[in-house]
């Protein structure tokens, strides 16, 4: 069986920290940016009414300046920002994994470049949700009664 070489834990964290250390290093420079990124793991708080939301595709381009670029941050392995949409400039905090960032662009010049998809949160939270289940013995004893 082939890996997705792209799909690996090292993969994911080498690039996450690629992407964290990038944007870093734009902030300390100054530089604002633009970042295309996986609409579908994107949040906005609060959320954007569905007349703004019905015109975004599966991958959105944000542009960061003045505003938006000096409310952005990044934290605990998310990137967020301020922005307004829309022609009544709707007010919403979008945050994002690092992973769900596609691209990062400094003027026309793509400077990251990301295959890695980010984290299932639903799979991720299944699995140590079972784990944490098995970790007590008494659970183990009850999981081997009902196998007999």
């Amino acid at each position: 069986m082939t890996i997705n070489l792209f799909q690996t834990p090292e993969y994911k964290a080498l690039i996450e920290e690629h992407l964290e250390k990038t944007i870093g290093y734009l902030f300390t420079k100054n530089q604002e940016f633009a970042l295309a990124c996986e609409i579908k793991y994107v949040s906005f708080n609060p959320e954007l009414p569905s007349n703004i939301q019905e015109t975004f595709q599966e991958t959105v381009l944000f542009i960061l300046g003045g505003y938006t670029f000096e409310t952005a941050k990044l934290e605990d392995g998310y990137f967020s920002f301020e922005a307004g949409f829309g022609s009544e400039n709707f007010g919403s905090t979008v945050s994002m994994p690092l992973l769900a960032i596609k691209q990062l662009f400094v003027d026309d010049h793509p400077i990251v470049f990301n295959l890695a998809r980010p984290i299932d949160k639903e799979k991720s939270h299944k699995k140590s949700s079972m784990e944490a289940l098995l970790n007590n013995p008494e659970n183990k004893k009850l999981l081997k009664k009902k196998k007999l």
